[in-house]
């Protein structure tokens, strides 16, 4: 498909100024679209393959969301035993820890005292206390109208959170349909899958997932596997009672981009804050070569085959996503970059752009490479349908 001077020189550049309108006019709306695009995207292999055992369509996705809807309870209740007893156990620890950092106070008050720093640790904690105690009940009536507007978000979320479900069933329902209007907007490919526009596409988001999960999956391991260590050899000894729930804990924030894993760490270092100052600088150091790790081995490895971006490019989608959007835009900047990359790469391959001076371009070829100029193409193009014309004649003529 050859794209006109005209169409370059007018219909793009008004084409991305409508986009850029319409993105800017639509706010949440268009947030919810595409969440609810990446989350029709992610299902949508998993409801073909229902398919597969001759269910239609729309008995297929009810299926999957109710698989989906019946799996997490399930996942939580497997694993409701470990990390309640871990929990239970750090409730009975909990009296122990409060008289070890009451007697860390003491001790370092005493030696604060003994080098004549005149600075009152206990004093100052208490009056503290004291303070927190009067603000509380001074602002009881903030506190309430705090209440209602969490109250007010949390319906909200809600009304979101179903309207992103509802449109993503639609979604799934019409699926077909929108695969087959892509096809018809965008140039036509060699008929093959690896050729085809919504495969593609769906092929690298749902890459994305699987990269996402493994990466999860691979950091959560190795920081419950690194807290056990540091329990067995005597680092930090409650690391080996509670690796598996602080381990599950820092693969689930591994989900959540930018402050995840300082988030995930928080438990592990203020545990061992508590027990003694020295324990957490070595398990802080610790979350730090982990995410060391994961900055420079672990995420480059499994996100550049994922989603074949250079990790500059993943930063710039993160921070454009959390830019626009926030949490939830950058949480989807890495699906909506995956998509765009394969737009372009096939577009590349079926667009040529006509030329503006008097040279004569370079077609690019299906792999990217040079195989003949524009004048040359007509000409064997011209070629090709006289044969065509040729074959369809009459014998007798």
């Amino acid at each position: 498909m050859v794209v006109a001077r005209w169409v370059q020189l007018v219909l793009l550049p008004l084409g991305v100024l409508a986009l850029y309108a319409l993105a800017h006019a639509a706010g949440v709306v268009l947030l919810l679209f595409i969440v609810a695009a990446v989350v029709a995207l992610i299902l949508n292999p998993l409801v073909s393959f229902a398919e597969r055992a001759r269910l239609p369509r729309t008995l297929a996705v009810i299926l999957v969301y109710a698989t989906f809807f019946t799996a997490l309870p399930v996942a939580g209740f497997l694993l409701s035993g470990p990390v309640a007893d871990q929990a239970t156990s750090f409730a009975d620890d909990v009296p122990g820890l409060v008289n070890q950092a009451s007697g860390s106070l003491d001790d370092l008050q005493g030696f604060l005292d003994d080098k004549g720093v005149d600075v009152q640790i206990k004093g100052q904690t208490d009056s503290a206390l004291a303070s927190l105690q009067e603000n509380v009940l001074a602002g009881s009536g903030e506190i309430v109208a705090l209440t209602g507007e969490l109250l007010r978000k949390f319906v909200e979320l809600s009304f979101y959170v179903i309207l992103v479900v509802v449109l993503s069933i639609y979604m799934l329902i019409y699926a077909p349909r929108i695969g087959e209007l892509v096809r018809g907007v965008m140039p036509p490919g060699d008929g093959t899958p690896e050729d085809d526009f919504p495969t593609r596409v769906q092929r690298a988001v749902f890459g994305y997932v699987r990269g996402q999960l493994l990466f999860s999956a691979i950091m959560g391991v190795s920081a419950g596997a690194s807290l056990w260590l540091f329990g067995v050899i005597g680092i930090f000894p409650d690391g080996r009672t509670y690796a598996f729930a602080f381990g599950l804990f820092f693969g689930l924030m591994e989900l959540v981009p930018y402050v995840g894993p300082v988030l995930g760490a928080l438990p592990p270092v203020l545990l061992a804050l508590v027990q003694d100052p020295l324990t957490a600088v070595w398990v802080a150091l610790l979350f730090l070569a982990l995410q060391q790790l994961e900055g420079h081995v672990v995420a480059p490895n499994i996100f550049g085959r994922a989603l074949r971006l250079n990790p500059l490019l993943v930063i710039l989608a993160l921070l454009l996503g959390g830019q626009l959007y926030g949490f939830v835009g950058a949480l989807v900047a890495l699906p909506i970059a995956a998509v765009v990359r394969e737009t372009l790469v096939y577009l590349r391959r079926h667009l040529v752009f006509e030329p503006w001076g008097t040279g004569q371009p370079i077609l690019i070829g299906r792999h990217g490479d040079a195989v003949e100029t524009t004048a040359a193409a007509a000409e064997v193009q011209r070629a090709s349908d006289d044969e065509h014309v040729q074959a369809e004649a009459p014998r007798g003529s």
